[in-house]
Parts: C-alpha cells; structure tokens; sequence
C-alpha cells in the first residue's frame, strides 16, 4: 500500500513538472503568466485587473517587477527592470489609447516634471501615431529596460523609440498608480491588493 502511495505521489509529481506553469491570473479570460522575462531577468506579476471606462471593458493590464510591492513610492525607486502588460478587451484607435495615456501622465505629472520629460512624451505621442488600430487581442508591452529606457511592443514588434529617462516611465507607471489613476479599481489590482 505504501509502495502504490509512494508511486502516485511520483508520478503526481512527473506530472506536474511535465506540464506548464499555469498562468498566475486570469482577468476575464485574459492569462497573465506568474513570470515575464525582461531585460534578461525573471519578473513576478505583482498584479493584473481588468481597466474600465463606464462599464465598457477596455483592456487588461499586468505590472511585473523585479519583487512584489503594494507602495507605489518603493515601486518607482526600484531598480532593474519593469514591465506593464496591456491586453486589449475591444479594438480601439490609435489615436484614442494615446489620448488616454497622455491624458494619465498630465492627471499625475506636475508642470515642472512635464518641462523635463516634454521630449519622451512627444516620441510616446508619436509612437502612438505609427500604429493605425489596436484590436481586441493585441498585447502591448511598455518595458523599463536599465541601461536603454523605455521600450514598447506591439505584438512581439518594437514600436518608437526608446526613451532614457527613468522619470519618463515612471511618469507612464502613474497614469495608473498615481494620485489620479485612468481606473480607480484597477490600481490596487496592480499593487495586488485586489480580491
């Protein structure tokens, strides 16, 4: 009886080393993995929810760091890599997603920082104008690379320029995790506070 306990508990185990990592959150049917590999480091997904305007689903967004953090102020001294995954739940223009985050970074930015980043936000504003559509499925990944900047995939495909200022992506990580967050719901989701 011991020696059949011992061999389920074997291959129970061969199983489950066999198999894939299961993803760590699901956002509405949208998988966000437990780990990102950025900048040749490994990422935790710190947290990941669902970013709403009225009731409509716009996307799900992911942040991933170097360690788990639920203080906004240790998330934006880290050092080393960070990423933020968007998923989008519907098609949407160009021109309305750059819109929304131009708009973040101006609700969470004050005027004096604005001054020093004004030529990052104008690449990320250009950036924005090279894509024609974002459709529902495509995934955007906008990277804190130490040693390049700021980096953005569009499906796997860099999109713009990166821009070198720790201050910029930071001022992108606020659109979200700033005093005035785009999704009030969404920011302790990405602090995984959320339930």
């Amino acid at each position: 009886m011991k020696t059949l306990k011992t061999l389920a508990t074997g291959a129970a185990l061969a199983l489950a080393i066999a198999l894939p990592a299961a993803a760590a959150v699901d956002v509405n049917g949208i998988k966000f993995e437990d780990v990102n590999k950025v900048g040749g480091k490994d990422l935790k997904l710190n947290g990941a929810g669902m970013r709403t305007k009225l009731v409509i689903k716009v996307y799900a967004a992911g942040l991933y760091l170097t360690e788990k953090s639920k203080n906004v102020a240790d998330i934006l001294k880290m050092d080393g890599p960070r990423r933020v995954t968007l998923v989008m739940a519907r098609d949407i223009s160009s021109e309305d997603l750059g819109k929304a985050f131009m708009d973040g970074i101006n609700e969470n930015v004050d005027k004096a920082e604005k001054a020093k980043l004004v030529g990052q936000i104008g690449k990320f504003g250009e950036m924005f104008a090279s894509v024609d559509q974002i459709r529902k499925g495509d995934v955007l990944h906008m990277d804190w690379i130490p040693g390049t900047g700021t980096v953005c995939e569009l499906n796997g495909k860099r999109i713009g320029e990166p821009a070198s200022d720790i201050n910029f992506y930071n001022a992108v990580l606020r659109i979200w995790l700033g005093e005035k967050p785009a999704d009030r719901s969404l920011k302790p989701a990405l602090l995984g506070e959320a339930k």
